[in-house]
């Protein structure tokens, strides 16, 4: 098995979108989908229309509410003629940009098949001790559909359509550690990782906010809604050489201890990957 840290961002980064064509909303460039897909979507009509090879929706629909009617009645059909996953239930915002007013909203489990950018928050949890700094480690249930069995971060989330991001925070904290909303408030914002992933579903230009949480030794997290089957508290030692070495941990979650490493001086500039790997993190590839 490959070993190194540098896979890990090589593996989120591989794409190749002249496999893709555009998707446009009011005149915006927001997605990319297979081809395959678009024409199955203009087969269908209503609301897709072709814009050369590209795929637009429909611009009569002008109000953001509209648009986001019209695409789940066509996503509700397309789950049931089996060519999308269940839906989640969950909406996320089809941006323009970080901050924009949403263009629409859509069905978290159809993100991939449009290409379009995802948002997500990840908190590292850690504790110093005299010995080093310790991470703490989430082991994903078995059940879930993305990584079951695999290492995850103290805190991770999608960021949903109608919340901020101060308070997806705080849903997220405790709903996966029982993080009161006072300790969580103490996560302190450390950047972004950024990554565009092809896989079998489509693309994912997926942004993930990053925090730090600094734990007392006695907090032990609790998760409360069935994702972490349990969490462990690792000697940083031995969260980089499970990172380096194996492909244990859900796959982004590789970047964010890796971002984790480098902004504690684990990893410093003598590691030959150096440049590659914080270039990496931005998708810089």
């Amino acid at each position: 098995m490959p070993t190194g840290f540098l896979r890990h961002i090589q593996a989120c980064n591989r794409h190749d979108l002249s496999g893709f064509r555009r998707f446009r909303v009011a005149g915006h460039d927001v997605g990319w989908v297979r081809p395959a897909f678009r024409d199955r979507l203009l087969a269908l009509g209503h609301p897709f229309l072709a814009e050369g090879e590209d795929l637009t929706l429909d611009p009569t629909l002008t109000d953001p509410d509209a648009r986001t009617i019209a695409l789940a009645q066509m996503l509700e059909g397309l789950v049931a003629a089996g060519a999308l996953p269940p839906l989640r239930r969950e909406m996320y915002p089809v941006l323009t940009s970080w901050g924009a007013e949403p263009l629409l909203r859509i069905d978290r489990a159809a993100v991939p098949f449009f290409g379009i950018n995802a948002y997500g928050l990840h908190i590292n949890g850690f504790v110093r001790r005299r010995d080093g700094i310790h991470l703490w480690v989430g082991k994903r249930a078995m059940d879930r559909g993305i990584a079951p069995g695999q290492y995850d971060n103290l805190v991770a989330g999608g960021q949903p359509a109608g919340l901020s991001l101060t308070d997806n925070l705080l849903k997220e904290a405790r709903e996966e550690a029982d993080l009161p909303p006072e300790l969580a408030r103490q996560a302190r914002p450390v950047g972004i990782i950024h990554y565009v992933m092809e896989k079998k579903s489509g693309l994912k230009p997926d942004y993930l906010f990053t925090y730090d949480l600094e734990l007392d030794e006695d907090f032990i997290p609790r998760n409360t809604d069935g994702e972490v089957e349990r969490f462990e508290l690792w000697p940083l030692d031995e969260v980089a050489a499970s990172v380096r070495d194996s492909d244990d941990w859900k796959f982004n979650v590789n970047l964010v201890v890796i971002d984790f490493l480098i902004r504690h001086g684990w990893l410093t500039p003598d590691h030959p990957d150096y440049i590659a790997l914080c270039r990496g993190l931005r998708g810089a590839v």
